[in-house]
């Protein structure tokens, strides 16, 4: 398939937004803060300053500015006068969702960034938080739409004079990444990112620091870092892990410990001296902004500003290492490391993969990367190249399907760039591209997208002579385009270099050519990354294996870094898994002996099978993977695709069990324990957020034949139900990310979920649990603010519906809040809410 070029005039390309921008920075201080060369001090708590002023539970903070601007500019003069350099506007809401009719973005924006101004601050940052709703592929919400909120807060915030962003209290890298791209392409002011990490060290959505640090420096932010959430003793660790990630500077704005409600009003343990020493232990570590979050007062910020006062940046060290990231996981690999790339996702000589593409059998997809995952891949190639098939959208939908049955990298495989834009635009994390090469058109079209997005990329050896016959021509065309990235501020340890293995078969000089250019590579270009699409180097040949493997071998003798391959070969993962062992990598033969200690020497365990045919040569060494064979008892299968995430084949699956066994049984022996597993999994940080939504909706589509078998048969009077739940966010709380989960894990274990939405009053509780004589009740809360409102709910269900029971989550609750609010249970996510309503309603 031909490329299509930018200058061809394809209307999808956004050829504006890659446009480098240089960043206006407002005086030189600000400049060596953004090279890692000074103290940045932002503010403390404006919600915590604003509540103990009196705000009102559920009212917009944010139009304080329009209504009450003089409260507003005394916040942020309080922590002017305790030093803070930057104050954050009063903004952290003020997106055109949460405001409604209430106010225009323009308008919050101006009176908010004028407010900060008049109180003397040195820097005024524009505060970017949460859109408040989860994206697609998990919510409801389309990247671009998320995008485009953004972009509307950037344009606003720029106009009304902001010197810089700051983009905190993430939880989704997704999210994250749209309000980034957002200040990058409508703006040139720097921008800071934090996001909100658990006592687990995760986010919500299972983000690690390092995977944060990964893609949002690689995406181009000028800090990142962590707010909220934790105190600094919590954050210290988490930040230090980010440290040796982040091509940029790093940032930390912790609580001020836990929150406590004393007399109503909400409180913290972490005064201000315990808190500087948490901060001095990062100041050692190389971090170099700071501030607070909820809780801290202008004394806290006082006591940040004695420390740094006289004090120089610590030296720290970053990762030089060729590092790709997904939302929850990285791939690095240092010098001396290989990595296996699993290449199975790609049509080029598949038949099965090309009738799912076109079929849009997806399913068959992702069972294909599950099973590459448990074979060992560490990235996975994803290639939608078929002329008969939308390929752009494709790829969108493959790669967002992905993300829920794998943590795995990926690794995106395309000729066309706009695929290849449009596929790493709203991916959750830093991507390898594949590919660029020689030529000086691709190298045009591809490389702005690479340096845009913060990817690692692939180099071809070839160009517009086509393909070196020499290790020397060879190397050439890799200096050309590690020329070109370095020209577009790539670094080398995210370029790629891939020497192209040619069938031995049809020139048996090349096998020695390539691996020379390899060596060449390596010493020549220092830092640069290797890979190699191995299986090409037998084509033609029988026993194709056996070919296969010794030429890896001998590709790690010369320097490869990364293989393409199969990983359900067994053969082909025997010399990774060797070579790690013969290189040092797997240190003392840890993993080498603890999987290979039960195989024979003489006859290599699941022997790989071998079709013979008499049609061709290539057709008499065919090689059939050695995957996992799926159970054959269908209550087996079942279980497997809830686990896995695998909803296409749930109905045909599980109507198989219920004409085996009952509906019943289908649903307490198959797919109740199956989410059992699935709940103990996400407890132990196995799974993560996209897997068990994934898990769910498979579950689901399970229920769902259960249902309509049993309304066909005329017996659903025969099913018990399980029970009904009244779900909501309290009053004054307009997030429900939380809440949604809850009740879509609560209705796939079988319970009738009433659920009331948001910003729901008291009274309403109330009366929705009375009139179905409801036994249990959850509420949740995002906001501080609104905490008061859930202990009013409860003080109220205990009056006129005291048989209910009460759980309360959300990420400002802890089971000391709960146990001050009155609840009965404290539940820290979705799993443990439905191990509650088994508990209360069986």
């Amino acid at each position: 398939m031909s490329a299509k070029s930018p200058a061809q005039g394809d209307s999808r390309w956004p050829k504006d937004r890659l446009v480098l921008r240089s960043r206006r920075v407002r005086d030189e201080h600000l400049a060596a803060v953004l090279r890692g060369e000074e103290f940045l001090l932002f503010d403390g708590a404006m919600g915590t300053q604003l509540q103990a002023r009196g705000l009102a539970a559920g009212e917009l903070p944010e139009l304080l500015c329009l209504t009450n601007p003089a409260e507003i500019r005394e916040v942020h003069a309080s922590y002017v006068s305790a030093g803070a350099e930057v104050v954050t506007t009063n903004t952290f809401g003020a997106n055109a969702a949460k405001l409604g009719d209430a106010a225009s973005v323009e308008h919050v924006f101006s009176a908010a960034v004028a407010c900060a101004r008049e109180a003397g601050a040195r820097y005024v940052a524009a505060d970017l938080g949460p859109t408040g709703q989860l994206l697609e592929p998990m919510g409801p919400l389309p990247f671009d739409d998320a995008y485009d909120l953004f972009a509307e807060q950037v344009r606003a915030a720029d106009a009304a004079g902001a010197d810089l962003f700051v983009i905190e209290t993430m939880t989704d890298l997704a999210e994250a990444k749209a309000a980034l791209l957002a200040v990058r392409e409508n703006s040139d002011l720097p921008a800071f990112v934090t996001m909100t990490f658990g006592e687990d060290g995760r986010t919500f959505l299972g983000t690690t620091p390092e995977a944060a640090a990964v893609t949002l420096s690689s995406l181009g932010a000028d800090a990142v870092g962590i707010n909220c959430g934790l105190g600094p003793a919590a954050v210290a660790p988490l930040v230090k892990r980010m440290l040796p990630w982040a091509s940029c500077p790093v940032m930390a704005q912790a609580n001020a410990g836990l929150p406590h409600v004393v007399d109503g009003v909400t409180t913290y343990d972490v005064g201000p001296e315990e808190y500087a020493a948490a901060v001095a232990d990062m100041l050692d570590a190389g971090v170099t902004v700071f501030g607070g979050c909820c809780g801290t007062t202008p004394e806290h910020i006082s006591r940040e500003r004695e420390l740094l006062t006289g004090r120089m940046p610590a030296a720290r060290h970053v990762h030089d290492s060729f590092a790709v990231s997904s939302a929850q996981a990285i791939c690095s690999l240092d010098y001396g490391q290989v990595g296996v790339i699993g290449e199975r996702i790609n049509p080029t000589g598949k038949r099965l993969m090309k009738e799912a593409l076109r079929s849009g059998d997806h399913d068959y997809v992702m069972n294909m990367a599950i099973e590459q995952g448990r074979a060992g891949a560490q990235i996975l190639d994803v290639n939608a190249g078929l002329p008969e098939i939308d390929e752009r959208a494709v790829m969108c939908q493959l790669v967002s399907e992905l993300q829920g049955v794998s943590t795995l990298p990926l690794q995106i495989d395309a000729a066309d760039p706009a695929v290849i834009e449009a596929a790493v635009r709203s991916y959750p994390g830093k991507a390898l591209v594949n590919s660029t090469n020689g030529k000086a058109q691709t190298m045009a079209d591809v490389l702005p997208i690479v340096k845009h997005y913060g990817c690692a990329v692939v180099g071809l050896t070839l160009d517009e002579d086509g393909i070196p016959a020499t290790a020397e021509g060879r190397l050439a065309v890799a200096r050309k385009i590690v020329r070109e990235c370095e020209q577009l501020g790539i670094p080398r340890h995210d370029v790629v270099i891939d020497c192209l293995t040619m069938a031995a078969s049809t020139d048996q000089t090349q096998p020695k050519a390539i691996l020379d250019a390899i060596r060449l590579v390596k010493q020549e270009l220092p830092g640069v990354r290797t890979v190699l699409g191995v299986s090409n180097v037998s084509f033609g040949l029988p026993f194709r294996p056996l070919v296969n493997g010794t030429f890896l071998a001998a590709a790690f003798s010369a320097g490869l870094d990364l293989a393409i391959i199969n990983p359900c070969l067994t053969r082909m993962m025997d010399v990774v898994d060797s070579w790690r062992v013969l290189s040092g990598e797997d240190e003392s033969a840890q993993y080498f002996v603890a999987n290979y200690a039960e195989r024979s020497d003489r006859s290599p365990a699941q022997a790989l099978p071998v079709e013979k045919a008499a049609a061709s040569s290539a057709a008499a060494s065919a090689v059939t993977p050695a995957t996992p064979a799926e159970p054959a008892d269908p209550a087996a299968r079942a279980r497997e695709l809830v686990l896995a995430g695998r909803k296409g084949p749930m109905p045909e699956v599980v109507a198989q069990v219920i004409a085996e066994h009952d509906p019943m049984y289908a649903i307490n022996e198959v797919l109740i324990p199956a989410l059992d597993v699935v709940g103990e999994r996400f407890e132990k940080g196995v799974f993560f957020l996209p897997q068990l939504m994934a898990s769910a909706e498979a579950a689901k589509a399970g229920f769902e034949t259960i249902k309509a078998a049993v309304d066909a048969s005329g017996q659903g009077d025969n099913v018990p139900e399980k029970g009904s739940i009244v779900v909501c966010t309290v009053h004054g709380d307009i997030h429900d990310i939380g809440k949604n989960i809850v009740r879509m894990l609560l209705e796939n274990y079988g319970y009738n979920v009433i659920d009331l939405g948001r910003d729901v009053p008291p009274q309403v509780v109330v009366d929705a649990v009375v009139k179905d004589h409801v036994l249990l009740c959850g509420l949740s809360a995002l906001m501080t603010a609104t905490v008061p409102a859930m202990a009013e709910t409860i003080e109220l269900l205990r009056k006129e519906a005291p048989w209910c029971k009460v759980v309360v989550g959300g990420a400002v609750l802890n089971p000391e809040y709960a146990e001050m609010v009155g609840a009965d249970f404290y539940a820290k996510d979705a799993t443990e809410t439905a191990r509650i309503a088994s508990e209360v309603l069986g």
